[in-house]
Formats: structure tokens, sequence, C-alpha cells
């Protein structure tokens, strides 16, 4: 029984008509379909667990989840988060009850988008999970462990459907040409390089790919031969999926990593990545701000006035011409030189206040203007040679307070130098 089925399967889209029904016809999840796969250990023992299916879009997740309820027999129930509310599925949890009662039949609900699904809603699912009434298959772009409650992860198997390979999708594509006289009649000719040239630019989706096939087949009819040329008059650039979730962490983690790295073209690659799936520019650009401050620091102090700069640009005036002085900034912090001296001077830091919560101010450095009895001179440093002085500015508990200590990259040797000979004059001078 399969009450998700497409009742017009004959006008559905190529991609719904493609779904493998078999192990054997599903391609680039070998890790979890192959001898050794999770899922594979499920058919052979014809026993599904309740699981998260979530992985990049076009994977596979709902064809597996409709192969493993055949495997068993049971019933699927196709739902949709978006569509679906709590009076749907407790409806479903009843009928699912009702179909083991009456025919021992079991029940596969597969339910797309679970993350859509508030705390209440995921909270119905719980019982009729934790009773095994229904094995929950929930499928999910997003990360489980931020978008689904802890009480239904843990009534869970997670499985991760990684992105296809490229040669993945071509073997989708291929196996929809083989089949083409069910769907493209009269249509005997296509350019090979059409499947590696639909998969290099579908990202990993199957679906998509299908979808485009679908397309370029409807424009090419009348020629009766695919070819590369059609591809290009509607199809002329990649997609670029996005969202507020894990690749937008994971872009912006590469972002990061690749100025730090010292990779200029990485970093430019990552950063238009970003734009162009329509992240806000200004949060890239406080990212560029960050980076500048936190991993060149005093090695280079210009690259936190260039990375300010090109902020205040893209304030002024806007994309795409702000992409210029945007571009110059990742590309200078990415070659200037590296130090994180000052965020491991504010660990450090942190340490000594908690160390030293209270430590009282020196008296020849407080202020004067509200205590008049303080007798102890306070040394201008001006008024000395080199304008430095030897003196302690914390109590002497605290001596020596190291907590800045400058790299030997960039600006930061001539730093480390000075800084040596300060420190050593102020150790000579402590009192004895």
């Amino acid at each position: 029984m399969n009450d998700g089925e497409n009742p017009g399967d004959r006008q559905a889209p190529l991609a719904w008509r493609m779904r493998p029904t078999s192990w054997d016809e599903v391609q680039g999840l070998e890790q979890l379909t192959g001898a050794a796969g999770s899922l594979t250990a499920m058919a052979e023992q014809k026993q599904v667990l309740s699981s998260i299916f979530y992985g990049p879009p076009g994977t596979g997740k709902t064809t597996v989840a409709r192969l493993l309820a055949d495997v068993v027999q049971s019933a699927f129930v196709q739902l949709s988060a978006v569509e679906t509310g709590v009076p749907e599925v407790k409806r479903c949890i009843q009928a699912a009850r009702e179909r083991w009662m009456g025919y021992r039949q079991g029940t596969v609900v597969f339910l797309d988008e679970i993350h859509r699904f508030n705390k209440s809603q995921q909270d119905v699912l719980l019982p009729a999970v934790e009773s095994g009434t229904l094995v929950l298959i929930g499928a999910t772009t997003e990360n489980p462990w931020v978008s689904l409650n802890a009480a239904l992860l843990s009534r869970c198997l997670l499985v991760e459907f990684p992105s296809l390979s490229e040669s993945a999708v071509v073997a989708v594509l291929k196996r929809a040409w083989q089949r083409r006289n069910e769907w493209l009649p009269g249509v005997n000719e296509c350019d090979e390089e059409i499947f590696a040239e639909i998969a290099r630019r579908a990202g990993g989706d199957a679906r998509l790919a299908l979808n485009v096939f679908e397309r370029l087949a409807a424009v090419s009819r009348s020629s009766g031969r695919l070819n590369r040329s059609a591809l290009e008059r509607f199809w002329k650039e990649a997609p670029h999926y996005h969202d507020r979730g894990d690749r937008h962490y994971d872009l912006t983690s590469a972002f990061i990593k690749s100025m730090r790295g010292s990779d200029p073209d990485a970093a430019l690659y990552w950063f238009g990545r970003l734009l162009v799936a329509g992240e806000d520019p200004e949060f890239v650009m406080r990212r560029v701000v960050i980076h500048a401050a936190e991993d060149v620091g005093l090695a280079d102090p210009v690259a936190l006035m260039v990375a300010e700069a090109a902020h205040a640009a893209l304030l002024h005036v806007g994309l795409p011409e702000a992409r210029i002085p945007m571009a110059e900034a990742v590309i200078y912090v990415a070659m200037a030189p590296k130090s994180n001296a000052v965020v491991a001077a504010l660990e450090r830091l942190d340490q000594a206040v908690k160390r030293w919560p209270d430590a009282p101010v020196p008296e020849e450095l407080r202020d004067r203007h509200y205590n008049p009895r303080i007798t102890k001179p306070y040394n201008y440093p001006h008024d000395a040679a080199g304008h430095f002085l030897p003196d302690l500015h914390v109590p002497e508990a605290l001596e020596p307070l190291l907590l800045y200590q400058p790299s030997p990259s960039g600006r930061e040797a001539e730093l480390r130098k000075r800084l040596a000979e300060w420190r050593q004059k102020r150790q000579s001078n402590r009192p004895r």
C-alpha cells in the first residue's frame, strides 16, 4: 500500500517518474545503501527504525524511505510539515493503530520538512514513535540538532545524506535518457557532454538535474536532439544553495579560515559564493573587520583600516560597485602577516582579572582631584628621554604581568623588540 502515490504519475515531473524502485537504482549513497550501510542492514533485517534523514535537497531521502517501507511491506504515508497540523498527525496515528489492529500491517510515515514542526507539533509524535505504533521517517535539510526537539531526536536514528557526486548525478541522467521512450518520444540524439554539464551545475541535487533535463528536452523536441547550446540558452548559471543553517556557517567558516590561512584565491572564492548566495554583504564585511583584528592584529594594523574603509564604501555606494573595495579588503587581510597576539592577550587578561579581582590602584596612579592627601608623586613619561620611564603601573604583587606577547610577524616584530626592552627595564627597576 502507498498512501503517498501521485495520482497523476503520467503528468508528474520527470524527477518523480524516474524515482528509483529498487536499491540497485539508488545512486551516490553507497555508504548508506551499500553492503555495509546502515540502511542496508535495516532492509536485510526487515526492521525499519524511526529515523531522521537529513542532508541537501535532491539526494534521495524520500526515495529511500519508500524503498524501506516496501521492504517491510508497510503502508507508506507521506506528509509535509508545511501542510500538516496536529489534527492530521493525530488522524494518521489513529489510522496506523487501526491498520495494525485490523491487518497486522505496519505504517511508515514520511514527514518531509520536519524541521517546520514546532515543539508542540513534534511532541504529538512522541507517544506513537515510542510505542512503535508507527515508524517515523522525518526528512530535513536543516541541522536536526538545532531544529528538532531533543526528545524526538533521542527516539530516532540520525542518518545523514551526503550531497551526490557529479558521477552519481550523471548516472541518474543517463538512466533517464535510456528510458526516454517513456517520456521523450522522437528525440534520439544527445550531446555526450550534456550529462556532465548538468551534473556540474546541479550541485549534487538529482531532482534539480532531472528537472533541468526535462526542460531541455521540452525546448529540443523540434530538432530531435538535446544539445549544449540549448542548455546554455535557458540555464546560464549554476544554482547557489544557501540557508541560514549549516550552509551559512560552513561557507562563512571556509571564508574566514581561508583569510586566516593566507590564501587570497580561496578567500575570494568563498567571498563570491557568499554574495552570489544572497548573504547580507554587511555580514560579510563584519567578518572581514573581525578577521583583520583577530588574526592579523598588530602584525599589520593597516589591515583593520582597509577593512573598515571597505565596510564604509559598502554603506556609501552599495553593491555591485562595492564589490571592488570589499574584494580589496579580502585580499589585503589574506595577504597580511598574521598574529593572534591580541586575542591571546585578552585570554590572559580574563585569567588575570579572575585571579586578582580587587587589586588596589597604586597611590601614584590615583586621581588626585578627589583625594588631595595623595603624597606619592606621579612621574610624567614625556619628561624623560625617549618618553619612557620604567615605573610600575600595577601593584607589585601582579608583576611581572605579561599579558601581551607580540608575535615575530610583520610590524609586531618591532613591537616585540621594543616591549622586551621596556619590560627588562621595569623588572630592573622593581624594589628589592
